[in-house]
């Protein structure tokens, strides 16, 4: 049996691309803002983004881009490729697109773990933390006092937050792919969808990826405890924790930068993804160059 397609260098390089572009435009900026509600929840929507504003002019939505971009290209190269590979097997196995791309994102979602988990602790540390400590002073003083181990802070709940994005982002995705050539296309499943529908397919579930963000407020306050040396809590009892301060709202505070981001990131990780892999498929072959005969000979007979 031949390996399933879209496996290599090619995926890897399509998503380590994809990401540092999505992070690097709108990306950070959301990451920034939603940072910020997840661990001062307190503060209201454009409240908080009047205060990141305030901490640092319009620079300060990228604080934290360095580590930003190391996470962006290795994070990205993995969900890529893993994501491919485990979309060729599911389709071999003889899955529906719906439940192949669940199973899919939530393996690829899981990948990334390994890669992100330092640089997220970074980004979390800047954002929430004193701006007059560099990265590499918090990378050295993290390694000093807690080791490796250290840069793992809340490494659960971001495990369960990149299962339930990317398996909700490609699931849902590939569910409103479904509906519109459904609708659109007679059910033709060898139709393609047009770049409008693409587009719209992604917006679609990018937002409704969202539903799990009390993961991600879980995993931003975590993470900020352990850049601060605050007492150690597990993922349910920093739910917990927030539930009893705050109620279900405190679960979903800073859920509008964060359906931003989510639509951002899918247009970029699964409708963009589709869209770079059909064209490189596309792609014109170019002839491979002719032989060129030993000095002395004739190439004809």
């Amino acid at each position: 049996m031949s390996p399933p397609a879209g496996k290599g260098a090619q995926d890897m390089a399509t998503g380590a691309v994809l990401q540092c572009i999505e992070a690097a435009t709108l990306g950070m900026p959301f990451e920034v803002w939603k940072t910020r509600m997840g661990r001062f929840r307190s503060e209201k929507t454009f409240e908080a983004f009047g205060n990141v504003y305030k901490n640092g002019g319009a620079r300060a939505f990228w604080a934290g881009t360095g580590p930003k971009m190391v996470e962006s290209a290795t994070k990205g190269a993995v969900l890529v490729w893993s994501k491919e590979i485990l979309l060729g097997v599911c389709e071999t196995a003889g899955l529906d697109p719906v439940s192949s791309g669940l199973i899919a994102g939530a393996g690829a979602g899981v990948a990334q773990v390994s890669v992100m988990g330092p640089m997220t602790f970074l980004v979390t540390a800047k954002v929430t933390g004193d701006r007059n400590i560099s990265t590499s002073r918090r990378v050295v003083d993290t390694w000093n006092n807690k080791g490796i181990r250290g840069f793992y802070s809340g490494a659960s709940a971001v495990a369960f937050r990149q299962a339930t994005n990317w398996a909700s982002r490609q699931g849902f995705t590939d569910g409103v792919r479904q509906l519109i050539l459904t609708q659109n296309h007679g059910g033709d499943k060898k139709a393609k969808l047009t770049k409008p529908e693409e587009v719209l397919s992604g917006v679609i579930g990018g937002f409704l990826s969202c539903w799990n963000h009390p993961f991600e407020v879980a995993r931003i306050e975590m993470q900020a405890r352990g850049a601060f040396g605050e007492a150690k809590l597990s993922l349910g009892g920093v739910l917990g924790m927030i539930y009893k301060e705050r109620g279900i709202a405190g679960w979903f505070n800073g859920v509008i930068p964060r359906i931003g981001l989510g639509i951002w990131q899918t247009l970029f990780m699964v409708s963009g993804a589709r869209m770079v892999k059909e064209y490189l498929n596309q792609a014109p072959v170019l002839p491979a160059s002719p032989s060129v005969p030993p000095a002395g000979k004739s190439s004809s007979a």
